[in-house]
């Protein structure tokens, strides 16, 4: 039995992410994908036969060979293709954490700067065999990535809501958010929403290359604050890719450390590959410090999911222990210590 078009279509558009391919050719064939969703089989048949499948929207040449190629019972050549070339691990080692993982709880979706829906993001976790998934979006202040408001974000809650009530104990979509660390050490959303969540991430977005004191002071505010869970990218640095380079943050590591061991807060580590945030020396002083740790894809696409591999080879390979990376432990255990102790 053939490929379903749908699939297939999926499929190359995540084998295309995980290799961080452009990002007009992933668009392609996710909006190919979206098409045919929306097609009758039986109008997808016809126009095939006819050669008229370019005239949907959303299909070019090459997403509509790939549709070609599945109605007439055959695995379209692009994506045998790519299964070969970039289906494999995307680095050696970290596989015994990456066994361990059971979620991820840094996501983006097309609510903020995300490239997909919700559903399509849960999907994808759900093939990659997740049995979570925190939906992370940005928070008000960062204008730049749409962040939600209050009025947004509890919009997004009932559809997270909704997407759970499709799940019989199998896979939960959780409610997060990635909160602004504003400048005075605040968390950007409202006490009412923030109490609404399973679990939120902390991340400085801006003014980045700040002084060591502003920095510290800023950071520290954020993780005593008690709904913080994760602090995000803690460096804030970037080492390649579209964006260019960027330093990382100055900041009295030993005290933000110290204060996440304090306060039960976990340091993330970022396995965008053009993050590695933090890097290898900060990596061992948090670690030495006693710090719990999450590994986050901080995915803006469903393939950019498969990204926790890169952090788990790093986990694994300067010795973290399992148990102390939250996202191992069952969602029932996550969302209970992501709860705050009172109020």
């Amino acid at each position: 039995m053939g490929t379903e078009p749908v699939d297939a279509l999926r499929r190359i558009a995540f084998l295309l992410e995980r290799s961080r391919a452009g990002t007009y050719r992933v668009k392609a064939f996710r909006q190919a994908a979206d098409t045919v969703t929306h097609t009758p089989r039986a109008e997808l048949r016809q126009r095939a036969d006819a050669g008229t499948l370019t005239e949907l929207a959303g299909i070019g040449s090459s997403t509509a060979r790939v549709i070609l190629e599945c109605l007439t019972g055959d695995l379209p050549e692009y994506l045998e293709t790519l299964e070969e070339k970039s289906a494999g691990p995307l680095v050696d080692g970290g596989h015994s954490i990456r066994a361990a993982l059971r979620g991820d709880c840094h996501c983006h979706s097309d609510w903020s700067d995300g490239g997909s829906p919700v559903p399509e993001m849960v999907a994808t976790a759900v093939d990659l065999g997740h049995e979570y998934l925190v939906l992370t979006d940005h928070s008000p202040n960062l204008k730049v990535a749409h962040g939600l408001t209050a009025q947004r974000l509890g919009k997004q809650l009932d559809l997270v809501d909704t997407i759970n009530e499709h799940f019989e104990g199998g896979f939960r979509l959780l409610k997060g958010i990635e909160a602004d660390i504003l400048e005075d050490g605040r968390i950007d959303q409202t006490e009412a929403m923030l109490a609404r969540l399973d679990l939120r991430v902390a991340s400085v977005h801006s003014k980045l290359r700040a002084s060591r004191s502003t920095m510290t002071k800023r950071m520290l505010g954020a993780v005593e604050n008690r709904w913080t869970n994760v602090l995000g990218h803690c460096t804030g640095r970037l080492v390649e890719g579209t964006r260019g380079t960027r330093p990382q943050s100055d900041f009295d590591s030993a005290a933000i450390f110290a204060a996440c061991v304090e306060h039960d807060v976990a340091v993330e580590i970022n396995s965008r590959p053009e993050r590695q945030d933090p890097p290898d020396d900060l990596l061992l002083e948090a670690m030495a410090a006693g710090c719990l740790f999450s590994i986050d894809s901080d995915a803006h696409a469903p393939g950019q999911l498969d990204f926790v591999q890169y952090g788990c080879e790093r986990a694994q390979r300067h010795g973290i222990p399992p148990e102390r990376i939250i996202n191992t432990w069952p969602a029932e255990r996550l969302v209970e210590w992501a709860r705050p102790a009172s109020g």
